[in-house]
């Protein structure tokens, strides 16, 4: 694992995001006027308002979309077999994009509409 790449830190728009999957929470922004604003950033793509409040997702969703991965010869990923890589609409109303794990076989597991819960 450890030759994964991994993000760059310390970066201002994104910390507090980072600082809350290390204590196992998956944090998302509102904007003043209640717009929802996933990934993290420094301001409101809806208003433009850098007035962002930080609030932490229950981390249940629903898959919208998703891909199983074959093949992978990048190294520190080869050893993984076939993963699934899928977008999730979080109940809070934003969509990312997560992997799926749990499943013992994802070319079978998992379908579009499934319930999903973060984990860390």
């Amino acid at each position: 694992m450890a030759n994964r790449p991994q993000p760059s830190f310390p970066e201002p728009d994104t910390q507090h995001f980072w600082d809350g999957c290390k204590e196992g929470e998956l944090r998302y922004q509102t904007d003043s006027d209640g717009n929802v604003v996933f990934y993290p950033r420094g301001h409101s793509t809806v208003t433009g308002d850098r007035g962002l409040s930080w609030n932490v997702s229950s981390g249940l969703g629903t898959v919208y979309t998703y891909s199983v991965v074959r093949q992978n010869r990048m190294p520190g990923f080869q050893e993984l077999g076939a993963y699934a890589v899928a977008y999730v609409d979080l109940d809070e109303g934003f969509r990312m994009m997560s992997t799926i794990v749990g499943v013992s076989d994802p070319t079978t597991d998992i379908h579009i509409g499934q319930r999903v819960k973060v984990e860390f």
